[in-house]
C-alpha cells in the first residue's frame, strides 16, 4: 500500500464544506429505526451528562467528547469505503436540527455548511449521491416526499428522517438548549479519519480492520464470562454449543439480533433502575445494559443471583429459553397470525419497546401456552396504551416513554396470568382514557397520521370480521405495493365551495381533518377524487373500489346486507347513510367512532 493517514476529526471538520462520494458498488443505506433510536439515545444521553441548566454556549467547549469510530476514505473523490451508514444518519440528524431551528425563527449557518456546500454558484449535498438528491432536497426543505418507485437507499433515508422526528427527545433537549446541542454535535463528536491514496488501498484497510484483530462483541464477552464459571468441562462444552446455536439463529435476519435480544431480556427480567429524565442524571441499570451489558452482568452478579456454577448454568439455560421467546415475538411482529395479531399491530406503529414488555412477565418455568397467553395480554395493553396516548397527542416514541415502560416492566415482572391481568387492568385504569373526550379533538397532522391510518385500518378490519368478511388490515397497512391505501379526506380541499358553513379557512381545515371526516382508499382512487364533490365521491365509496366503512356512508351498505345490519343492531351503533357531509355529519360520525373504538380497544381480556 501507498501512504495511509489517520487522524481524529470532529464532525464539523469532516463535513463542513467537504464533498464525499459513495460509489455505485457500495451497499445501500440500510439503517433501520432501531439503529436511529440507539444513535439518538446515545448522543442525547451523552450531551445531557454534561449540560447544566443555565450554561451559556461557550460552556460547551468544556463538555466531554463522543467517539463514533473510524471512517475510511479513498482518493481525491473522498469515496466513503466504510462509514456511510453513520455519516448519512448524522446528516439526517443535522437536517432535523436545521428544520427545527427554522421553525423557531433561528438559523445556524455551520449546520447548513455541514449538509451542503456551494461551488461555482451551484449548491450540492456534501454526501453527494445523485439518485438521493430529490429526497434529500425534500427533507432539507421540510417537505413531503413520495417514496413510490424509489430505490432502497432513498426509501430508507426518508423513513429514518421521519424516525428522527419521532424519537428525538424534544422534551429533554428543549428549544433553549438546541443550539448547545448543535455546538456539541459539531465540535465534540469525533471520528478517526483514515485516508488512503487509492480505493484499492482503502479496501485493504477496511478488510484488515474487519477480518483481523476484531474486538469481541458484548455477546461474546458475556458468553466467555458465563462459561468461565462452569467447572465441569462436558457441561461447559454443551452450554457453549447451546449458546452458539441461539446466537446464530438470533443473527439470521439481523447481524445485531443477539445484542438486541440480550438488552431486551436483561432489561425485562433483571434491571431495577433507570436514569432520571433530567440533565446531569447518572446512567443506571437500564442505560448501562444498553451499552456494555457484559460488564453489567459481571458487576451485578449478586443482584442476578450468580454465585455457584449451577447458577451460571441456569442463567445460560434461561438465555436459551428467552431467546426462543424473543424469536417468537419477532416472528409475530413481522408476520400476521390470528394467535398473535396484537403483537403485529403494535409493531406496525413502530412501538420498539414491545419485546421488553412482552418478555417481562414470562417465567423460565412457563409452558408455551402460558407464554403465548401472557404475551397476548401484554400486547393488548400496549395496543390500548398507544391509542390512549396518541389520541390525546402524547408521544409513544422511545425516548419519551421508556421510563414509563420500564416502570410497567417492573410491575408485571414474572407475574402469574391472573396477577398479570389485574396489574395490566390497573395500569390501564390509571391512564384514565376517555374516547368520548379525545376523539372529537383528534385531527390529521404529521404526528397523528400513521396512528390515524392504523386506527382506520383496525376499525375497518374489525367491521369486516364481524360481518363475515376476512379482515383486510394487512393490505390497508402495506406501503410496499404500487397502489397502497392512503387516508382520504371526505371533504374536498376547496374552502371556496363551503364558505356558507365554515367561518374561515382555519375552521374549514379543522373540520376537514377531523377523525370523523377520514377514510382509507387506494392511492389511485384517492388521487382521482382530489377535486370531486361529495356526491361523486360517494359513488366511489359505495363501489367495489371502497370497503365496508366507506360504503356505510351510502344507502347500499344497508340493503341486502343482513350481517352488517345485525352487527349494527347487536352493538347499538350509529351507522347511517348521508346524502351530504358537513359539520353535523362529521359530529355524528365521530360519535360512531367513539362506539367503534370502545369495541375494538376493549378491556375484556383483563377480566
Amino acid at each position: 500500500m501507498k501512504k495511509i493517514e489517520g487522524s481524529p476529526k470532529s464532525l464539523k471538520q469532516l463535513l463542513q464544506n467537504t464533498k464525499y462520494s459513495i460509489h455505485y458498488y457500495q451497499r445501500e443505506y440500510m439503517w433501520q429505526r432501531k439503529h436511529i433510536e440507539e444513535l439518538i439515545d446515545d448522543l442525547t444521553s451523552e450531551f445531557l451528562d454534561y449540560y447544566v441548566p443555565g450554561d451559556n454556549r461557550q460552556k460547551v467547549q468544556d463538555y466531554g467528547a463522543y467517539f463514533m469510530g473510524s471512517i475510511v476514505l479513498a482518493g481525491r473523490e473522498n469515496a466513503i469505503i466504510d462509514g456511510q451508514q453513520r455519516f448519512s444518519s448524522l446528516t439526517l440528524l443535522l437536517m432535523y436540527l436545521n428544520n427545527r431551528l427554522r421553525t423557531l425563527g433561528q438559523s445556524y449557518s455551520m449546520i447548513e455548511q455541514m449538509i451542503f456546500s456551494e461551488a461555482y454558484g451551484t449548491k450540492s449535498f456534501n454526501i453527494n449521491v445523485e439518485d438521493r438528491s430529490d429526497c434529500m432536497n425534500a427533507i432539507f426543505n421540510d417537505q413531503p416526499f413520495d417514496t413510490t418507485d424509489v430505490g432502497e437507499s432513498v426509501k430508507n433515508l426518508y423513513s429514518r428522517y421521519n424516525d428522527i422526528i419521532d424519537v428525538f427527545p424534544a422534551d429533554d433537549i428543549t428549544d433553549d438548549m438546541l443550539l448547545h446541542f448543535c455546538d456539541w454535535l459539531a465540535e465534540k463528536v469525533f471520528f478517526i479519519e483514515i485516508v488512503a491514496t487509492t480505493e484499492q488501498d482503502a479496501h485493504k484497510v477496511f478488510v484488515t480492520m474487519n477480518d483481523r484483530g476484531l474486538s469481541l462483541t458484548s455477546t461474546e464477552m458475556l458468553k466467555g464470562y458465563l462459561l468461565s464459571e462452569i467447572k465441569d468441562d462436558a457441561k461447559r462444552e454443551k452450554l457453549n454449543d447451546i449458546w452458539k446455536d441461539k446466537v446464530l439463529s438470533l443473527k439470521k435476519d439481523d447481524d445485531k439480533g443477539d445484542e438486541t435480544f440480550i438488552k431486551a431480556w436483561l432489561r425485562a427480567q433483571y434491571a431495577e433502575t433507570i436514569r432520571e429524565t433530567k440533565a446531569g442524571a447518572v446512567n443506571q441499570d437500564f442505560d448501562i445494559i444498553g451499552g456494555s451489558f457484559h460488564k453489567w452482568v459481571r458487576d451485578e452478579r449478586d443482584k442476578l443471583g450468580l454465585s455457584s456454577t449451577d447458577d451460571f448454568e441456569l442463567f445460560i439455560m434461561k438465555f436459551s429459553k428467552f431467546a426462543d421467546v424473543y424469536k417468537k415475538i419477532r416472528e409475530a411482529e413481522n408476520t400476521f397470525t390470528e394467535e398473535t395479531k396484537y403483537i403485529y399491530y403494535n409493531a406496525h406503529v413502530n412501538f420498539t419497546l414491545q419485546p421488553q414488555l412482552l418478555l417481562a412477565p414470562i417465567c423460565y418455568e412457563d409452558t408455551w401456552p402460558v407464554i403465548i397467553e401472557k404475551m397476548n395480554l401484554v400486547a393488548r395493553f400496549i395496543d390500548l396504551l398507544i391509542t390512549a396516548r396518541v389520541t390525546n397527542y402524547k408521544s409513544v416514541d422511545y425516548s419519551t416513554i421508556k421510563n414509563y415502560v420500564f416502570n410497567v416492566t417492573k410491575n408485571i415482572r414474572r407475574c402469574s396470568v391472573e396477577d398479570l391481568k389485574a396489574r395490566l387492568k390497573a395500569q390501564y385504569e390509571n391512564l384514565a382514557y376517555d374516547p368520548a373526550a379525545a376523539l372529537p379533538e383528534l385531527r390529521l397532522n404529521s404526528f397523528t397520521k400513521k396512528y390515524i391510518k392504523n386506527m382506520l385500518a383496525r376499525i375497518t378490519g374489525y367491521i369486516e370480521e364481524q360481518t363475515g368478511v376476512a379482515s383486510n388490515y394487512c393490505n390497508y397497512m402495506n406501503t410496499q405495493t404500487k397502489n397502497p391505501f392512503e387516508i382520504e379526506h371526505i371533504i374536498t380541499d376547496h374552502y371556496e365551495w363551503f364558505t356558507s358553513e365554515y367561518a374561515d379557512q382555519e375552521e374549514f381545515r379543522r373540520w376537514r381533518n377531523s377523525f370523523g371526516a377520514l377514510l382509507l382508499l387506494h392511492k389511485s382512487i384517492n388521487a382521482s377524487l382530489n377535486d370531486s364533490k361529495y356526491d361523486y365521491k360517494l359513488s366511489k365509496y359505495c363501489s367495489n373500489e371502497g370497503n365496508i366503512y366507506t360504503e356505510s356512508l351510502g344507502n347500499q351498505a344497508y340493503q341486502n346486507n343482513p350481517k352488517f345490519k345485525k352487527f349494527i343492531a347487536d352493538n347499538g351503533l350509529g351507522f347511517k347513510p348521508y346524502a351530504q357531509f358537513g359539520k353535523a355529519e362529521i359530529t355524528e360520525r365521530i360519535q360512531l367512532l367513539v362506539q367503534l373504538v370502545n369495541l375494538v380497544w376493549n378491556t375484556e381480556m383483563f377480566v
